[in-house]
């Protein structure tokens, strides 16, 4: 499987993603934002961090780089594309997914592990996990209160779109649960298609116990389970 990880000015998390594909046993690439083509790959990784120092909106200068027009055009031809925080804003401005990332409520940055709730296991990203299954990611943001109005937010639960949510420990999706205060303590949501996923933890930091848990480790197993399903049926 070939995977591409973007670079933007500002990004911070792209080695973080690019080491828990290679404990995967894969050999990711990095791609600088001005390239304009994403020809040849098969996953593409918007990372954490900082695009642009968060100018104006998190994400919204990111979504303008040179490389983002091919991002969206293999999305929308069914390539895989993976935002994990500023990667999710970034798909929030550029339209892949709906919705916006606002300041957390309290307005303090939070870094911290953080219970989620796996809504969806029927997706590329988390076929190895059961519904329902309580897992505990690393949250690391400043920008992550996930806002979408009255009719988007009944299309994302109608159509099966939400697939974490913030939890307590016992399970329960409430506002104590809830570290920035997303609507419907959402964490994470993909397109109507399920080729688009974007959320705000970071399971490339959960995928060893050395840096404390492997509770992420399922989402790089299910997009190589998925990967190699597809391969055998010869698509």
């Amino acid at each position: 499987m070939k995977i591409g990880i973007v670079r933007f000015p500002g990004s911070n998390c792209e080695v973080d993603c690019l080491e828990a594909w290679r404990v995967m046993g894969e050999n990711p690439e990095i791609i600088w934002h001005q390239e304009t083509s994403v020809k040849g790959f098969d996953l593409i990784v918007l990372p954490g961090g900082f695009s642009y120092g968060d100018y104006l909106r998190t994400g919204a200068i990111a979504r303008f780089s040179p490389i983002m027009d091919d991002v969206i055009r293999f999305a929308k031809s069914g390539g895989l594309v993976w935002g994990i925080c500023n990667g999710f804003q970034i798909l929030t401005e550029c339209g892949l997914l709906p919705g916006a990332l606002l300041r957390n409520a309290g307005l303090h940055f939070i870094c911290a592990p953080q219970y989620l709730r796996v809504e969806n296991n029927e997706l590329p990203f988390t076929n190895q996990y059961e519904k329902g299954q309580l897992i505990q990611i690393p949250i690391n943001h400043g920008e992550g209160n996930y806002t979408i109005d009255d009719e988007g937010l009944k299309r994302l639960q109608d159509n099966n779109q939400i697939v974490f949510r913030y939890v307590t420990a016992e399970g329960v999706a409430d506002m104590t649960g809830n570290p920035n205060g997303s609507r419907d303590n959402i964490a994470g949501i993909v397109n109507k298609e399920g080729n688009v996923l974007g959320m705000m933890p970071h399971p490339e930091r959960a995928v060893e116990e050395i840096i404390g848990g492997v509770d992420g480790k399922k989402m790089f197993l299910s997009i190589l389970n998925y990967w190699e399903r597809r391969a055998r049926c010869g698509a």
